[in-house]
This record gives C-alpha cells, sequence and structure tokens, in this order.
C-alpha cells in the first residue's frame, strides 16, 4: 500500500501531456515496472475505459488501484492521480484572476494559446487517423463538426444522434465490426456463482457513489437556495461528466458554448486561457473545469470574499467531475470482460468516437478565432448566430506565434513542455515591443 501511494503520486506529477501520454506512463510503471497487471489485462481495460464517459486516463488510474489493492486502492490511485494537478491548477487560477490584465501576462497567455492550437490540431490528426476506417465514419466527423461550429445541435443530441447511427449502421451493414478486447483471456470477471453477493455489492457500490457525488449539490441548494451558482455548477458539470465521450477535448466546445454564451460565467478569451493554463498542468486536461469553477464564483462571490467563494466553487466543480468517473469503474471493473466483448457496443462507440473528431475540428475552430483575430463578428444565420473572424482585425502577433507552435510541434516534434515554454517565452517577449 505504501508503494501504490508512492508510485500513484509520482504519476500524478509527471503526468503532462494529455490522455495518450498519461496512458503511456501507465503502462510502463504498471506493467513494464511493477508489473501489477499483465500486457492483455491493461489493453482491455484501457479500451473499456475508452467506452465510458469521462476522462479515460483518471479511470484507468482507478481501474489500476482496484485491480491490485482493491476499492481502497481504486481510491487511493484516482485521487492522487488528480490531487497535484488540481492544487497546482487552483493556484493558477487564482494568479490568473489577479493578473490577467498585466501586458506581460497578456503576452504569456497568448503564447500559451497559441501553442494549444497546435496541440489541438496534432490531437486531432492522431485521433483521426485512428478512428476514421471508413467513409461513415468520416462523414459522422464532418457533419459534427459543422454542426457544432454553426451550434445547429446541441452536443448531448449530437451524442445521442450518433450513437443511433452506429447501432443502425451495425444493424445494417456493420456485423462486422471487430473488437481487440474479444480475444484478450478472460481474468477478470464477475463470477455467477454467488449471484446475491454481486448484487449486494452493485447496489451498495451504486447508492454510495450517487450519495458522494450529489450530497454537495444537495448541500449546497439547502444552504444557498437552488437558484444559486453552486447548485448551477454542479448541475452541469454532472451533467457534463456524464457525456465526455471522446475525452477532454471533445467536451470543451461543448462547455465553453453553454459556460460563455448561455451562463456568461467566463469570455471566450478566459475560456481559451483555461485550456493553455490546463495544458502546463499535470494530471487530466479536464481540470481545465475547475478554472471555470473558480472563475465563475471569484466573479459572483456576493458577500463572500472573491477567492473564498472561486475555491469552493472550483472544488465542487472538480467533484462533480472525477466521482462520477470512480462510481462507473468501480460498479463495472468485475463485469471487464463481458462488458468489453459486444460488437454492438463496438460498433456504437465507434460512431461516438467519430463524432468526438469532428468535435475536436469544432473545438480548434473556435479556438483559433478568438486567438487570431482581435475581435468576432457575429453574423446571422437563420435564427441562430454563426461566429467568423471579423475581416481585417488578424492579429501578427498570434500569428506569428501560432506558425513557431506549429514548427515545434510538427517540424521539430518537440515535447509539450517545449512547445508551450516556448511560445509562453515567445509571447512575453512580444508583449514587450507590440
Amino acid at each position: 500500500m505504501r508503494q501504490l501511494v508512492l508510485d500513484w503520486l509520482r504519476m500524478g506529477l509527471i503526468c503532462f501531456g494529455g490522455p495518450a501520454a498519461h496512458i503511456s506512463v501507465m503502462h510502463r510503471v504498471a506493467v513494464e515496472e511493477r508489473r501489477w497487471v499483465k500486457e492483455a489485462e491493461f489493453l482491455r481495460a484501457m479500451n473499456f475505459c475508452m467506452l465510458l464517459p469521462g476522462p479515460e486516463a483518471h479511470q484507468l488510474a482507478v481501474w489500476l488501484g482496484w485491480r491490485t489493492h482493491g476499492v481502497r486502492g481504486g481510491l487511493i490511485s484516482g485521487i492522487l492521480f488528480v490531487l497535484p494537478g488540481s492544487l497546482i491548477m487552483l493556484m493558477i487560477s487564482w494568479l490568473y484572476a489577479r493578473t490577467q490584465t498585466l501586458p506581460a501576462v497578456q503576452g504569456l497567455l497568448l503564447g500559451l494559446k497559441c501553442a494549444v492550437l497546435a496541440i489541438v490540431l496534432q490531437a486531432f490528426l492522431r485521433l483521426a487517423s485512428r478512428v476514421l476506417k471508413s467513409p461513415f465514419l468520416v462523414f459522422l466527423a464532418v457533419i459534427s463538426c459543422l454542426m457544432s461550429t454553426l451550434q445547429l445541435v446541441p452536443f448531448p443530441l449530437l451524442i445521442a444522434n450518433a450513437a443511433l447511427a452506429g447501432m443502425l449502421w451495425y444493424r445494417f451493414r456493420g456485423r462486422t465490426v471487430s473488437t481487440a478486447a474479444a480475444n484478450v483471456p478472460d481474468s477478470i470477471t464477475a463470477t455467477d456463482s454467488q449471484p446475491r453477493r454481486e448484487t449486494r455489492r452493485i447496489v451498495t457500490t451504486l447508492c454510495t457513489g450517487l450519495l458522494l457525488w450529489w450530497l454537495p449539490v444537495v448541500g449546497c441548494g439547502l444552504l444557498a437556495g437552488w437558484s444559486s451558482l453552486a447548485v448551477r455548477l454542479g448541475l452541469f458539470f454532472s451533467r457534463a461528466a456524464v457525456l465526455t465521450f471522446g475525452g477532454a477535448y471533445a467536451v470543451l466546445n461543448y462547455v465553453s458554448a453553454v459556460v460563455v454564451d448561455n451562463f456568461g460565467w467566463l469570455t471566450r478569451a478566459e475560456m481559451a486561457d483555461g485550456l493553455g493554463l490546463a495544458e502546463t498542468t499535470p494530471g487530466p486536461l479536464i481540470l481545465v473545469v475547475q478554472h471555470v469553477g473558480f472563475l465563475a464564483g471569484w466573479k459572483q462571490a456576493g458577500d463572500w470574499s472573491p477567492a473564498v467563494a472561486g475555491v469552493a466553487a472550483a472544488l465542487l466543480t472538480t467533484w462533480v467531475t472525477f466521482v462520477p468517473s470512480f462510481l462507473w469503474i468501480l460498479l463495472g471493473a468485475p463485469w471487464l470482460n463481458r462488458l468489453s466483448q459486444p460488437r454492438w457496443l463496438t460498433a456504437i462507440m465507434n460512431a461516438v468516437s467519430a463524432t468526438a473528431v469532428g468535435l475536436i475540428a469544432a473545438l480548434g475552430i473556435g479556438l483559433a478565432g478568438s486567438t487570431l483575430f482581435s475581435e468576432e463578428a457575429a453574423l446571422p444565420f437563420r435564427q441562430f448566430l454563426l461566429r467568423v473572424p471579423g475581416g481585417g482585425l488578424l492579429r501578427p502577433e498570434a500569428v506569428l506565434l501560432t506558425g513557431l507552435s506549429l514548427l515545434l510541434t510538427f517540424a521539430f516534434r518537440r515535447g509539450l513542455a517545449i512547445i508551450l515554454g516556448c511560445c509562453a517565452a515567445a509571447g512575453w517577449l512580444l508583449s514587450l515591443f507590440v
């Protein structure tokens, strides 16, 4: 147990660079160094976590802790994987709220946002190469990108339609869908010999998880009122936690649209800044929602101190975002083999993954519009608003920094830390002369 704590604390501090980098670090530690699990088990668990809503790297961390030390191990590994990055993000959000108007800080943040453009493009290309294996999946990606960019269809409906399309495609055309998990030897399967014990475990885990998930939200409603900011944060990010198929990049376009356009908690620039800051911290990228919660609490503190209100809102946002991941894994881990084999489920998740690729493209388009142009022109598109960059408002310094980030990412193939550091430093230097 002591070694488990030390290992996960170390991984929580060194896991930078998004889910792919996180999973590679876990593989090295869990399979090669510590030999907690075999390669086949690790791959099957990874595929299982990708079928679930929420941050897949965090869910894989919970599964590895559960596999080696049961429920207690799953709780420890899941908490320690998130805790260092959460504390760092909390400190960065506080500094951001106090200093974002300084020219030097604005230049540094512009450099980070330009670096994120290249990182999102890289994530899009990598995921597209793995997921878009047929014209049908390419069609789904294009449609989801257009629908999200034009704000024609809300995010939950896009996911639901993708799942339905995948099921219909499997029913009529796609019965040859393959799944890598089907050929993996069974090593973790819920037994049928003790159905009462298994039923008791499911009911206990479900009730405990739901209680822990919703208790803070209900408490805030009773103390501060059901229309308070805390309750709205809890309800919205709980809904987002259930719908985050395809990783953080896929859901952030939805979060940004609701937070900026519907609730008005943040501006588009602040949302883009948050994504850039989240890239600089260890842990899951979805920690950007903690930045959203902090700024929302800071701005709507009322009689509270802005710092106290911001910290409370950030902690509540983080809680309702990650507690569901513990619930999904602790419920489904004993049934891993059975849940990962059905081909119809693989067909559905292939369609959802293709939709996620389109949503990542929409996120990149939105980030480019808010980063490369000094303001946006809103043009009517039927009854909707299509946001397009205004002509003649291109920011030369943003174009220069974006070109630097693209060179470092694709030409020189540098790591995430070097890309972020170089672009932030270049943005700070430009702010001294522009």
